[in-house]
């Protein structure tokens, strides 16, 4: 049964200029409240905060304050926030997208001051841009939030995060949605009387009367309190509850729906498919093959296989062309081609379904690698970019380690790496004459990625020094850059 609707007004992807000493001390409070919680989505905050803390007491030098009273009244008189830097910058972000993931008011109110604060150090932060506008959507403001999106748009040329088709999705959304509106006017004229009160007495009169069995009655008030959340811009999610509940109880009110309720429910399906996933062509997978373990296993059998890291070594290799003489050429995730150093192929891309960089660039065959079956098909049905490949690998590759191999979190506790998931298939099928890493450091040389990438950590949640281990006790010779397995 949806909530009662709400009557709110609307923030705007307008910045609020805000002091960074008052954030990181507001980010201090907080840290202090999440003590002992046992939600592991404040947990893994806590953690941030943490680490932000503890940066933030490294760089903290306060300057010696004068002597007497008027030297502490001039100390604290400061109007200005000092200067940013990357690291604390970062750390901060990465503060404000815990606190979002986390989803409660106290968070929530984190995240606007966090970034508030960013955007008034670094006006033109794409970081901080695309955290507004996920906060923005999150709080039920599309058209705000579609105003960050295009800012941080303006800022990149490597939409890894698929902001453009979220922004495209959020538009084509709000057009369906009022195209609703529209028609809920059109076919329920007396609901223009109920406009002028608050939404959520309308609404409550409206389910009496429903529960009385006068269903005019009810739905006169009931769209009445719709256009009044229309018209006091509530929050998109009260909205959309609200209307689906409508939906609900106009559809078992008619024993066959008329035409302009079958209407109505097909434009709430295509705005809600929208908001989720953005507009794609269909089919959505562009006349992919699908290849199954047994299928990718025939592929690439007899051929020479070459893994490309993503590590600073790499981009100043010089292996540009011994690397496309191989057979077939891997890279993963973020990868970035510099033809000299990296070679020209990309046969085989692998990367973790979560985010969507060079998901557009064209390749043979693409594998994306997820945990969790649910998450990994939603990011196929949104990031996936139709005719960019010709192959895509299907559930049975979706998690090579965990659900070929059986490798539970007993046997190795870390999640593994884009990198390890596809090493380990291949050295698994041992169908290879040669399989090689090309500048496999395990990031001891730091990441090379392409731009839009390079801001994101060298995530702790990987063990990096087990997957080392677990391809030096396979190596059958390593030669400079080359690992070779095979």
């Amino acid at each position: 049964m949806a909530s009662a609707p709400t009557d709110a007004g609307p923030p705007t992807a307008q910045v609020t200029p805000a002091e960074l000493d008052d954030c990181l001390r507001a980010c201090a409070v907080h840290s202090g409240k999440l003590v002992g919680s046992l939600d592991p989505r404040r947990v893994a905050l806590a953690e941030q905060l943490r680490k932000l803390l503890a940066l933030w007491a490294v760089q903290e030098q306060p300057e010696p304050a004068p002597a007497g009273a008027g030297g502490l009244l001039r100390r604290g008189t400061r109007t200005t926030s000092p200067a940013i830097g990357n690291d604390l910058l970062d750390a901060l972000l990465a503060v404000g997208n815990k606190a979002l993931d986390c989803d409660y008011d106290d968070e929530l109110n984190l995240t606007l001051l966090i970034s508030d604060t960013v955007l008034t150090l670094r006006k033109n932060s794409r970081a901080g841009w695309r955290l507004r506008g996920r906060l923005l959507e999150s709080t039920g403001r599309p058209e705000a939030a579609v105003e960050a999106y295009d800012r941080y748009l303006e800022l990149t040329d490597d939409d890894g995060f698929g902001v453009r088709a979220k922004a495209a999705g959020l538009r084509v959304a709000q057009d369906r949605r009022a195209e609703m509106l529209a028609l809920l006017r059109s076919t329920v004229p007396a609901a223009a009387g109920f406009t002028g009160r608050p939404a959520t007495d309308t609404w409550a009169d409206g389910l009496a009367a429903h529960a009385d069995g006068d269903w005019d009655t009810a739905r006169a008030r009931l769209v009445g309190a719709l256009l009044a959340m229309d018209r006091a811009e509530a929050p998109e999610q009260d909205f959309q509850e609200a209307l689906g509940h409508y939906l609900d109880l106009a559809t078992s009110a008619q024993v066959r729906p008329d035409a302009e309720l079958i209407e109505l429910i097909a434009l709430f399906a295509e705005q809600r498919r929208n908001r989720m996933r953005g507009p794609v062509p269909d089919p959505t997978y562009g006349g992919v093959d699908w290849l199954s373990l047994g299928e990718f296993r025939n592929r690439i059998a007899g051929k020479s296989i070459a893994l490309i890291a993503n590590s600073g070594k790499v981009g100043t290799s010089s292996m540009g062309a011994e690397i496309d003489a191989y057979d077939l050429v891997v890279r993963f995730n973020s990868y970035k081609i510099d033809a000299a150093h990296t070679g020209r192929r990309t046969d085989i891309h692998a990367t973790i379904h979560k985010h969507g960089f060079n998901w557009d660039k064209p390749v043979d065959t693409r594998l994306v690698f997820g945990g969790v079956s649910g998450d990994w098909k939603y990011s196929l049905r949104t990031r996936l970019v139709p005719g960019a490949q010709k192959h895509l690998g299907d559930e049975s590759l979706r998690w090579p380690v965990r659900n070929i191999g059986r490798l539970g979190t007993d046997a190795w506790p870390a999640i593994p790496t884009s990198g390890f998931n596809m090493l380990w298939l291949l050295d698994f099928l041992d169908v290879s004459p040669t399989l090689d890493l090309v500048g496999f450091d395990f990031y001891e040389s730091g990441a090379y990625r392409i731009d839009a990438a390079m801001k994101m950590p060298i995530t702790s949640v990987h063990e990096y020094t087990s997957e080392k281990a677990w391809v030096m006790e396979r190596a059958q010779n390593v030669s400079g850059m080359r690992i070779s397995l095979r």
